[in-house]
């Protein structure tokens, strides 16, 4: 009487070959590869990965502000109008190129943020501490992303001239002269258009590696006329630079570049004459002069007629 076969007995018999063996239909083969398969694992939910990003974004933020690109704001108007600044204003926010002067030196027109030196001791920047510290925390990292005002000694002026260069002011037009031609500069705003004049001062020979800054907003702008004194006290290491202006970020309505326009690259050429007043003292003596000769000419010329009158 023969045995029953089991379903199994594939599986029971090693020697049984492969074309003996009952083949799986496809789902059977399917449902084994699935079970073969390790479990996928569960996604974090958006809310869990949130702080990750945000810290990642932070992270990324400071170290391409630290070596690339910074962002500062202006809290003062001395570049008006290039930069607002001015009290009532939305302070621009500006795009600091890092970059840039580790391969080349600062050029005359370029709109530079720098730290200010020991003896540049008028600080535009007035830092204002709160007494909380959860709120110095907030405005240290404001300011290292650039969306508070800054807590250093940081300033943006324009350069005027470069290391090697004499700088003074000015020629009988009031313009500002370097090395013997008066500057071209069209960036320069007036606070009160009525009174265009700059402050002079005696010429100035920048040391190497310096230079000297000045804010567009030329009569309101504590810059190296003025800093340390003035003269070379005045002038800035290219050291101190931070970075060279390029572009206004915010607010939306000022997107833009920033100009660098070189005011050497058309200086013209002037003769250094005394002030304007001194140019007129001859004039006015020559007139002060002319009536007593023309009257002592009447009298000398009367007194010759008379003379030969008599004559017999």
């Amino acid at each position: 009487m023969a045995e029953p076969v089991s379903q199994n007995a594939a599986e029971d018999d090693p020697d049984r070959s492969e074309e003996d063996k009952p083949r799986l239909s496809r789902s059977e083969e399917r449902g084994g590869s699935r079970r073969r398969r390790a479990k996928p694992a569960k996604k974090r939910s958006f809310w869990k990965e949130l702080p990750i990003l945000l810290v990642i974004a932070l992270v990324l933020t400071i170290l391409i502000q630290t070596f690339l690109a910074k962002v500062f704001m202006i809290p003062s108007g001395s570049m008006e109008a290039t930069l607002h600044g001015c009290p009532g204003c939305t302070g621009d926010r500006i795009l600091v190129d890092r970059v840039t002067y580790d391969f080349t030196e600062p050029s005359p027109g370029d709109v530079v943020v720098f730290k200010g030196p020991p003896a540049w001791i008028n600080n535009e920047i007035a830092p204002q501490e709160s007494s909380n510290i959860v709120v110095r925390g907030l405005q240290g990292l404001g300011s290292l992303v650039g969306f508070a005002p800054p807590d250093e000694r940081d300033f943006v002026k324009r350069v005027i001239a470069v290391g090697g260069q004499t700088v003074q002011c000015c020629d009988p037009q009031g313009r500002m002269i370097v090395d013997g031609k008066a500057l071209d500069e069209p960036y320069i705003y007036w606070d009160n258009p009525a009174n265009q004049e700059q402050r002079t001062f005696e010429p100035v020979k920048i040391p190497a590696g310096m230079v000297w800054v000045q804010g567009d907003n030329r009569n309101n702008s504590d810059d190296s006329r003025f800093q340390g004194g003035g003269g070379v006290n005045g002038a800035v290491p290219v050291d101190n630079i931070i970075g060279k202006a390029r572009i206004i970020v915010l607010p939306p309505s000022r997107w833009g570049g920033i100009t660098d326009h070189n005011p050497q690259a058309s200086a013209q050429p002037v003769a250094l004459g005394a002030p304007a007043w001194q140019s007129g003292l001859p004039l006015g003596a020559g007139i002060a002069a002319a009536w007593p000769a023309l009257f002592l000419g009447r009298k000398l010329k009367s007194g010759l007629r008379r003379a030969a009158g008599r004559k017999p």
